[in-house]
């Protein structure tokens, strides 16, 4: 066994090294989402949630994009850089949530609620940012509904998110469309209860596409950027974490002396964990598997995407 574990370090070595030569060749930049497999949150030259990827993709001066997320990560990457290659190393890492909406079925929902404003979390395909008013993420959503001036507004496609929104916004009035986050929704009640009841020292900390009764036990909600802030500036030594288990790799490493604890063993985005750095390697060498958004849908969708960042920078728009 020793000697396979050794073997297996030695690939992995052998690997880092090809993609760092490659990358170089191809003046590519490494971008991967918290959610990722540990090895390739190693390699990633920016690591980040959704907000962090997205603005990231608009800084970035290298020609080639290798995408360590998912189809609509790497699709909002192609729209912000209609100038660069971005590569998604496998293009069957796709979201079961943003798969639980389409461009139509927006279109028909906006037919029943003709002055309401359309919000689109970013976990959602270009067709279905294209037919809406502005973007947001996790961490901007709340702040994004906050700055439309309509009283309704149409959140598509968490459901779970879009309850924690209206319950921060209360002058608003959601409409809520019934998508939700199969990974998230896995944690139940009596997975917190427990684990608190084994970590009592434990904040808990859950992401808000987590169900309600799961948030209700949080000591705070926040995406995963906002976790890492948290956690940083927290006194608290341990802490249970209501997210994907990816989350654990930049804890442990940048808070060594504190302790996180996931509430459930079924914390795991299988989408994300396609990509591995042989995957990473072989996109590189045969610059495979490229996304790109063009045309109409990428000049609608720029518009919600821009709209969001430039609402999350400070400039109303």
């Amino acid at each position: 066994m020793q000697a396979i574990k050794k073997d297996d370090l030695k690939y992995k070595a052998d690997l880092k090294k090809t993609i760092e030569r490659l990358k170089k060749k191809r003046n590519a930049v490494i971008i991967a989402h918290n959610y990722q497999r540990d090895e390739i949150q190693e390699i990633a030259d920016i690591s980040g949630d959704s907000l962090a990827l997205a603005q990231a993709a608009v800084r970035t001066d290298a020609e080639v994009i290798v995408f360590c997320g998912v189809q609509f990560m790497a699709e909002s990457a192609s729209i912000l850089n209609p100038g660069k290659k971005v590569l998604l190393p496998v293009p069957e890492a796709g979201c079961p949530l943003a798969d639980m909406i389409t461009a139509e079925k927006l279109r028909n929902k906006r037919k029943q609620y003709p002055h309401a404003a359309v919000v689109c979390y970013v976990n959602s395909s270009a067709e279905v940012k294209a037919e809406s008013d502005i973007s947001c993420t996790s961490s901007n959503a709340v702040e994004i509904v906050r700055s439309l001036e309509e009283k309704d507004v149409i959140f598509v496609p968490d459901k779970n998110l879009g309850r924690y929104v209206q319950s921060q916004v209360p002058e608003k009035n959601i409409i809520l469309w019934e998508g939700f986050c199969p990974t998230h929704i896995r944690v139940q009640e009596e997975d917190v209860l427990k684990a608190k009841k084994i970590y009592p020292r434990a904040e808990v900390l859950a992401h808000p596409e987590c169900n309600p009764e799961v948030l209700a036990l949080a000591d705070h909600i926040c995406s995963t950027g906002g976790m890492f802030k948290y956690v940083k500036d927290s006194q608290a030594q341990e802490f249970i974490i209501s997210t994907e288990c990816g989350m654990l790799y930049k804890l442990h490493r940048d808070n060594p002396s504190k302790r996180f604890y996931l509430p459930t063993d079924h914390l795991v985005c299988a989408n994300m964990k396609l990509i591995t750095l042989g995957w990473v390697a072989n996109s590189l060498e045969k610059m495979v598997y490229e996304i790109k958004v063009s045309g109409e849908v990428r000049d609608k969708a720029l518009r919600t995407l821009d709209r969001m960042l430039a609402v999350s920078s400070g400039k109303k728009g």
